[in-house]
């Protein structure tokens, strides 16, 4: 029989493999969310924690987990809506609005010392934050390595303005639109969003982007209501056992607001929540009567700006961008190579075992949320398994 699309006998695959994940100790839970042709398939296992009160709370769609770095597409959809309201343009510098980022110098060697360095050879504007080739981001290097990788771990998360000022006085590791360069340009833009508003960050992402969506439980923190639904994070103890340890609990980090509002992976959420997301961008940026965005934006968000030259030189995954382009805070997939999402999908993962992808020619939002550190890193064979059960169900 088929459900939307799907095989219901196939979909059984896919609960057998969130279920090997549960029943080995990965993670106490997880939750699958696919929605086709309009209709909404959810496959839900396991509980919030090993442990306490979690232990006996199963996993569901309202589960709020931290999204890590799926967090980053809502920020760039969230910056779009200032572009089609005027406030900012995707061409022009971002000196006014973020004066600490103007007339950058850049390192003239991206691992020597920080005071050899040339002049930026333009000013930084809105698109390279959208595209990350902003000139800076992640360098992966042993502590004591190399020099701008040191000084970038060591900005830490203070106030949003003491931040971008501490970002200011460090050079750029490349020219802008040079290179494109991971996770740094997200934070940035969640503070132009916020001088470009007026306000907070967080107030931005709720007027324009949440509160239109529906998207309740999407924040940077977690009020103590809501503390009941708030999974358990873990790690592997790699000093001892190799075992799931806590790395952050329902009162840890998030459950008050932070100093620092991070576009780069500061925000929590439900697997509901981001359906109504994702949905928005797959119907052209409207959900259930309400529009966040142009369908055109939606169109320019969701294709790949990165050149050949650029993705050549990206160096963070090796042959990451050999079937991968990048639009404005997600990812696009540009060759089929497995058993999974479409040329023309969308989407990006998290830190903690978050994974959600668009795929419009198949009319399917796929959403798969867990909280586990690192789990959400696609390379894993964990997710070839998934994404594989994921389409091998697809029957119409």
């Amino acid at each position: 029989m088929a459900t939307g699309g799907f095989s219901s006998t196939r979909l059984a695959r896919l609960r057998e493999v969130l279920d090997r994940h549960v029943d080995s100790g990965f993670v106490p839970g997880v939750v699958a969310v696919l929605a086709r042709h309009g209709q909404v398939h959810i496959e839900a296992t396991g509980n919030l924690a090993f442990e306490g009160a979690g232990s006996t709370t199963p996993m569901g769609v309202d589960t709020i987990c931290r999204l890590g770095s799926m967090s980053k597409p809502i920020v760039a959809a969230c910056a779009m809506t200032l572009v089609e309201d005027g406030t900012l343009r995707l061409d022009d510098p971002v000196d006014d609005l973020l004066p600490e980022l103007a007339e950058m110098t850049v390192l003239a060697d991206p691992a020597g010392p920080l005071d050899e360095t040339v002049a930026a050879s333009r000013p930084i504007t809105l698109r390279d934050l959208l595209t990350y080739t902003l000139g800076t981001g992640m360098v992966p290097a042993e502590p004591g390595t190399v020099p701008i990788a040191d000084a970038l771990n060591a900005l830490g998360k203070p106030p949003p303005d003491r931040w971008i000022r501490r970002l200011g006085t460090l050079p750029l590791v490349h020219q802008p639109g040079e290179r494109w360069m991971y996770d740094t340009a997200a934070d940035v833009t969640g503070v132009l969003i916020a001088r470009a508003t007026g306000g907070s960050f967080g107030a931005a992402l709720r007027e324009r982007i949440c509160d239109p969506l529906g998207m309740k439980d999407t924040a940077f923190s977690v009020g103590d209501a809501s503390t009941g639904r708030f999974a358990t994070a873990y790690e592997r103890d790699n000093a001892t056992t190799g075992e799931p340890v806590v790395d952050d609990a329902p009162d840890g980090w998030w459950s008050r607001p932070p100093a620092f509002e991070s576009g780069g992976g500061g925000l929590v959420s439900t697997a509901d929540d981001f359906l109504a997301f994702a949905s928005a961008l797959l119907a052209g940026g409207a959900h259930r009567g309400e529009r966040v965005l142009s369908r055109p934006s939606v169109t320019l968000m969701t294709s790949d700006h990165l050149t050949s030259a650029q993705k050549a030189v990206s160096g963070f995954w090796p042959g990451y961008f050999d079937t991968m382009g990048w639009g404005f805070g997600l990812s696009v997939r540009t060759r089929r190579t497995h058993l999974g999402p479409s040329v023309g999908s969308y989407g990006w993962p998290g830190y903690y075992g978050t994974a959600w992808y668009n795929d419009p020619a198949e009319d399917l939002v796929a959403i798969v949320v867990m909280q586990r550190a690192h789990a959400g890193d696609q390379r894993l064979p964990m997710w070839h398994d998934v994404w594989t059960a994921v389409y091998q169900a697809i029957d119409d």
